[in-house]
């Protein structure tokens, strides 16, 4: 099996090129040849220079969606975006990289020839959600972004849709929720701070919160995001149907309740380090995003996430901390 990642220089996209080789099997086939894509070079693993490719291009360059596609990998998982902040600061980077960088790949397939039908899973986002919202999100949800993130993301899931349906490409897009914690530094997502208020202070370091307590949302940790994308790529086109974009399962809280669960397992010291300091533009964003849902169809096909908050917060400490909190 071949498989091409976009975006793999990214958080989720090494955790999964990690898993991969890790296995180096998928749905019973072995993994002959891996090719690894980003705008920045991805990180080659030395013991598998032997069958894993790096690329570093701009997958929105039609040129650079051909070339990604030229060794007809069987599977391919597009990951390839521009967060939620940066989408909403610089319109016209999110729509060029999230939205013409998917129609880029997508047609780069179309126009390969009939013999190319690749399985492609696509990273969407719980952002394609707009307010006003139900207690709990249904899987027939309407889809009313109030972001340019959002937006983008809904216009590449109704086009996997389109491409899926004429027979282009075998697609199912998998509407991640917040993942949470986030290794590393801060990225530009507005919904950072999620992560940021579990993170620092777990490392000893001080965090801001710019919302309310109050604030609910829904949540995955990296390990289950990975998980999703495994067994999206094992689904049966006969038992998705017609409805390829799924909402993932995950933790549904509030901040307040985030806050406790690091109390619970860290301690007030560690709980102490998050600073309250609104941020108006990301109160704004937040107010529009969507909270819990009730992901039946991902349920039934077999996408499981964590149970609960401090589930989230365990598999950061044992995935990234090795297991040590600071004091």
């Amino acid at each position: 099996m071949h498989i091409l990642i976009t975006g793999a220089a990214g958080m989720i996209g090494r955790k999964l090129t990690a898993r991969l080789l890790a296995e180096r099997a998928l749905n019973d086939q072995p993994i002959e040849r891996l090719t690894l894509l980003d705008v920045s070079a991805p990180q080659r693993p030395e013991p598998f220079a032997d069958w894993v490719d790096a690329i570093a291009a701009d997958i929105a360059d039609p040129a650079t969606a051909r070339v990604a596609i030229a060794g007809r990998p069987e599977l391919i998982f597009h990951l390839a975006g521009v967060v939620s902040g940066e989408a909403e600061l610089d319109f016209e980077k999110g729509m060029r990289v999230n939205l013409d960088g998917s129609r880029a790949l997508f047609e780069a397939i179309r126009t390969a020839g009939e013999n190319y039908h690749p399985k492609l899973v696509f990273a969407s986002s719980i952002a394609v959600f707009g307010a006003p919202f139900p207690q709990a999100i249904p899987d027939d949800f309407h889809t009313t972004p109030l972001t340019s993130y959002g937006t983008e993301k809904a216009i590449v899931e109704l086009l996997l849709a389109d491409y899926n349906r004429r027979g282009f490409l075998d697609g199912v897009g998998i509407r991640l929720p917040t993942i949470n914690v986030r290794p590393g530094r801060p990225n530009k997502a507005a919904s950072g701070f999620f992560s940021s208020i579990i993170r620092e202070p777990l490392s000893g370091e001080e965090a801001v919160l710019p919302v309310e307590e109050n604030v609910v949302h829904w949540h995955a940790s990296p390990r289950a995001a990975v998980g999703f994308l495994l067994h999206a790529a094992k689904l049966e086109k006969d038992k998705l149907g017609a409805r390829v974009n799924l909402t993932m399962p995950g933790v549904g809280c509030t901040v307040a309740e985030q806050i406790a669960a690091l109390r619970r397992i860290a301690g007030d010291k560690v709980a102490s380090r998050i600073r309250r300091e609104p941020d108006p533009l990301v109160v704004r964003m937040v107010a529009g995003w969507p909270t819990r849902f009730d992901p039946r169809r991902a349920l039934a096909l077999g996408f499981r996430a964590e149970a609960s908050f401090d589930e989230i917060i365990r598999v950061h400490i044992e995935d990234e901390l090795g297991g040590r909190i600071a004091s």
